[in-house]
């Protein structure tokens, strides 16, 4: 789990602005966005002030998953809105192995 919050300590900036960013952009056509924002920003709440050992971020994670469709990016999205989702992907990722 150290693994993720590592991994968020380098690309909390990014995620941060490029969430904000496709949540203004893409909000209207794509909700998700505004969803998935929101759900960042709850996932780094958690990380950044429970104990590690007590760090459960699955739900997070799932919830995440179902809404963007494991990921899967919509194609009338701009490159932000494709970068937010493979950077969430790689967290997943991170944070499960």
């Amino acid at each position: 789990m150290a693994n993720i919050q590592t991994w968020l300590g380098r690309n909390s900036e990014k995620l941060d602005l490029y969430t904000q960013a496709i949540s203004n952009v893409h909000g209207r056509s794509h909700p998700e966005a505004i969803e998935v924002r929101e759900i960042y920003q709850e996932l780094q709440s958690k990380i950044k002030h429970e104990e590690l050992d007590h760090l459960d971020l699955d739900e997070l994670f799932q919830t995440l998953r179902k809404l963007t469709h494991q990921y899967q990016v919509p194609d009338d999205v701009c490159p932000t809105y494709k970068e937010v989702y493979h950077l969430l992907a790689e967290a997943d990722k991170v944070y499960h192995d």
